[in-house]
């Protein structure tokens, strides 16, 4: 499923246009993302938690060349999925 997909099936669920359905499924995303850019938790119960993660500096390679490169430190966002959402899925 891709997010028009799930914008689709939203509307056709809640009665809304897909413009509205659209706009909710949006509006969800970017909260997501904008208290994981504050560093702040995002706990959905019984769907799962997204947090970020900091990873620091680090020294690879390049797999094509086999030369050593140096990877910048970042915040990566995690999922974990609730328990009822694993279920869900086995």
């Amino acid at each position: 499923m891709n997010k028009t997909e799930l914008v689709k099936k939203v509307a056709a669920e809640n009665g809304l246009t897909q413009k509205a359905a659209g706009a909710v499924v949006d509006c969800v995303f970017d909260s997501i993302k904008d208290s994981l850019a504050k560093r702040e938790p995002v706990s959905i119960f019984g769907f799962g938690n997204f947090t970020c993660k900091h990873r620091d500096a680090r020294e690879g390679r390049n797999p094509a060349t086999g030369k050593k490169i140096k990877i910048k430190a970042s915040n990566t966002p995690v999922f974990k999925p609730a328990k009822a959402f694993k279920e869900k899925v086995n």
